[in-house]
This record gives C-alpha cells, structure tokens and sequence, in this order.
C-alpha cells in the first residue's frame, strides 16, 4: 500500500512535463489505459467470477462511476490549486470519507490507532493546504484565490470518489472475489467511461514525444502497477485504513513539487509532511507488546469487530499471518 503512495505521489510532477496536455487528458489516459490494462490482465479471472460479480453488480457498478470521474477531479484539482494542494486534499480527504461510507454502511467501527493516526494525517494534510493557500494569498504561488478554491473543491470531489471505488473494491474482496478480478472490473469499466474523454481531449498527447511518454509513464507506472498493488493491499485491510496509508502520497507530491517542480514550501507545510509520517508510523508500527494490557484495561463484553476489520490494528500480527496463508 505505501509502494503505492509513493509511485502515485510522482503523477503530479510527472504531469507538468507534459504542459500542452489538459487535466481532463492526463486523467483519462492515466486511469482510463491503465484501467482497461488491468482488466486486460485479469480477463481470466473475470471470466471465471463473472457469476459472483453480477450476483454484486451495484456495487461494481458504483465503483467503476467513481474511477471514472476521480482522475478528472483529481487532475483539475492539481492543475487548478498546484500539485502539492490538489494532491494533499484530494488524498488527505479520502481517509474522513472512507470512515463515513464504512460507518453509514457497514457499520463498523474504527479503532483508537485509527484515529490517532487519522487526527495526525488529517492534521498534516490541512497544514500543507493552509501553506499553499498562503502562497496563492500573497501571489507568490502565481496562483488566484479563486483558481486555488476551486481546486480545493474539486480535490474533495477527488477524495471522495477514492474512497467510494476504494469502498466497492474491498466490498467485493471480502465478498470472496479475488483481488485481480475485483480490481479488473472495477476499474476497466471505469477505464471505458473515460475513454470518450481521452477521444475528445487526448490530442495533444500525439504532438511530441515527451508528451507520449508521460501518457504512457502515467498509464503503466502509478495507474496498472499502483493499482495492482492496492488491490493486493485491500485483501488485508479495510478501505479506510488504504486510504488513510495513502497520505504517504501528498507528502511525496510535495516533496517531489518542491525538488523537481520548483514550487516553494513554507515551513508550515513541512511541518505537515512530518505529521503524515507520523500517522503512517502509528498506523504500521507493530502492536503486540501492549495488546494484552489494552484487553485487561477494556470495559467488560466489548463489542466484537466486524469481519472486515483491519488485521493489522486489530490482531496479533503472527495470528493474522497465519490467516493470511
């Protein structure tokens, strides 16, 4: 899941080597080839499930909407706000709105690690947008207030189609269908509803050769192989633990912005990067020394967690490798 972070956090960047390319036609030939490439590679075992997945075909369905219009939000996000402030609150809304839909619809309930490391993420997230809109403020982001604002909005748009195709993908994982077959559909139908967009909008893509291989950099690296690792990530976790593991990604889209870009980072922002890596080291850090003390210290009959509660804040980590196997 953080392998996965990491090679999303380098879109953004890798976007502005391409500057002739709209936002609408980097996000439909990112997730729209890479999509269809998934399902091409899972084609077997979507054949194989295709009875189960129609038995869940609203939830696939609903998941493949949301892929659909994510990278278009999520692009005209960066485009409108700059990479650090679209990526950090696109991704840095996602973990609140996985919560949400987890709650209203699963009910389940989410562990004190969770939301520690969540209050951390959140924390670090709103301080690297609060030091961008400082830039856009005083011009020398040479960004609009209203350029920047309109961003914002899309990059909640952004983090909540993420967390709802994240949602469907661990719904139907869970479900018995395997992680391949799953994350296939999903997004290869997500990868059809863009490619009228890439038709209308990816011209530009043909008019060099940088601009080619940005397309096909963003389509095989963060989309086909980012993908596949998730998917292999949600098997084990739910989806708001995935997204809460992915604000690994705007602290790289800052970093990255700021070393390759050349955008500015005031201090207040690399406060925040430093807040997102402490809600990762709280979210990963192993937790059986103080397993049992927490137990001793619990009011009598607590509520036991739903079948779908992450494993690796809930469980011992050699049980839960033993169940993994």
């Amino acid at each position: 899941m953080l392998v996965a972070s990491v090679l999303w956090g380098t879109t953004g960047t890798a976007a502005t080597f391409a500057p002739g390319v709209g936002p609408l036609a980097i996000g439909a030939v990112a997730m729209g080839l890479g999509g269809l490439l998934q399902a091409l590679i899972a084609a077997p075992r979507i054949r194989r499930e295709a009875p189960a997945l129609r038995l869940r075909r609203a939830v696939v369905l609903l998941g493949a909407v949301a892929v659909g219009a994510y990278p278009l939000a999520f692009y005209s996000s960066m485009h409108l706000a700059g990479v650090a402030a679209g990526t950090v609150v696109s991704i840095g809304s996602a973990p609140l709105a996985s919560a949400v839909i987890e709650r209203v619809v699963d009910g389940r309930r989410l562990t004190r690690r969770w939301t520690t490391g969540a209050a951390l993420g959140l924390t670090g997230t709103a301080l690297l947008c609060a030091a961008e809109a400082s830039q856009a403020h005083s011009g020398s982001g040479g960004r609009s207030v209203g350029a920047t604002v309109l961003g914002v909005g899309l990059g909640l748009v952004a983090g909540f189609t993420y967390a709802l195709y994240s949602w469907a993908a661990h719904r139907l994982i869970s479900g018995g269908i395997s992680s391949g077959a799953a994350m296939g559909v999903v997004f290869g139908l997500g990868g059809l509803l863009l490619l009228p967009v890439l038709l209308v909008t990816g011209a530009p893509l043909l008019d060099s050769w940088s601009n080619a291989a940005v397309g096909a950099y963003m389509a095989l690296v963060p989309m086909f192989v980012g993908y596949v690792l998730f998917g292999w990530g949600l098997a084990h976790v739910p989806a708001s633990t995935a997204t809460t593991l992915s604000l690994l990604e705007p602290a790289v889209a800052a970093v990255l912005a700021v070393l390759v870009v050349g955008e500015r980072l005031p201090s207040l922002g690399w406060l925040g990067i430093a807040l997102v890596v402490g809600c990762l080291a709280v979210l990963t850090a192993p937790s059986g020394g103080t397993r049992g003390s927490r137990r001793k210290a619990a009011t009598p009959d607590p509520p036991r967690p739903a079948p779908d509660s992450d494993p690796a804040l809930d469980a011992d980590p050699a049980s839960e490798q033993v169940s993994a196997r």
